[in-house]
């Protein structure tokens, strides 16, 4: 098969892996539930940069898990209009589960900012991190707070042993100490300790080998995989894992998330002030 004809049958994949993602913004807003009461949480996993076709689907079965054992409200959807101040007033977190791309209208960025800003929660889930947001600064640069520079690639999926930094933190009780864990290793321009971001989880770099494309040295010596911090009143956590399906069947990895939800639901923790209050009724017809 030529080059061209490979070309033309993965366009789609060549569109959002290697030429700036597709451009798709959504202005009509999904309808919401009836029943949706809070605490609910948002579970957003819109692709216009490449997408995580096997792992989106069981990162969301694991969040639908989670809510349904926490009795929380869940919803899900790729539909950036649900970034709207009447829709995210009906929610105590969202989830950004491996999102890439440029993703949102100028509104919509606004709107999640000033939710966030005034007591909401963020858990961001592997591409959620990648560099397919640089086009949005304050994402990149104040709420991943690195910049990802590539992934391994010799070979893409290493085991390696991850560490426990903070044990007191309450998105890391149950966890062990170390534990090994396949996945493809993200390293990022610096790590985010250095602005105060609180880190949870590091990888240990003499355990793989951090190689990447072309054998770019992705050595970060500082390492870390899971950091939080505050955004305002609200609560911010990335995990740069989660590129496999298999990562949401992992026992640590489910109780990292689990752990991470709830805090981010301001349901542990006292970090960050407190959550908003419940809107009216009239605020949510």
């Amino acid at each position: 098969m030529s080059f061209a004809i490979t070309v033309v049958i993965n366009w789609n994949l060549v569109q959002r892996a290697f030429l700036g993602g597709v451009k798709i913004y959504e202005t009509q807003a999904p309808a919401m539930p009836a029943g949706l009461k809070r605490p609910a949480i948002l579970v957003f996993s819109k692709t216009n940069g490449y997408r995580h076709e096997e792992a989106i689907p069981a990162a969301n079965a694991l969040f639908a898990q989670i809510a349904k054992d926490k009795g929380w409200s869940y919803f899900q959807t790729e539909n950036g209009a649900a970034f709207s101040p009447e829709i995210l007033s009906r929610f105590d977190a969202v989830v950004f589960n491996n999102v890439s791309g440029d993703v949102f209208t100028p509104a919509q960025r606004e709107a999640f900012k000033t939710w966030l800003e005034n007591g909401g929660g963020y858990v961001g889930i592997h591409a959620a991190g990648d560099n397919s947001h640089e086009k949005w600064g304050w994402y990149v640069n104040d709420l991943i707070g690195a910049l990802f520079i590539q992934h391994t690639m010799k070979p893409q999926f290493q085991q390696a042993t991850v560490h426990v930094e903070d044990a007191k933190h309450p998105v890391t009780q149950g966890l062990p100490a170390s534990w090994q864990r396949t996945e493809e290793w993200y390293s990022f321009d610096k790590s985010p300790r250095a602005k105060g971001y609180g880190i949870l989880v590091t990888v240990d770099e003499k355990t793989y080998n951090p190689e990447g494309m072309f054998g770019k040295d992705l050595h970060m010596g500082d390492h870390p995989m899971v950091w939080w911090h505050c955004m305002g009143k609200g609560r911010v956590l990335y995990s740069a894992f989660g590129h496999r399906a298999e990562a949401y069947a992992e026992p640590e990895y489910r109780t990292l998330l689990t752990n991470a939800a709830t805090w981010a639901m301001h349901q542990q923790g006292s970090e960050c002030g407190t959550a908003p209050a419940a809107p009216t009724a009239e605020k949510v017809q």
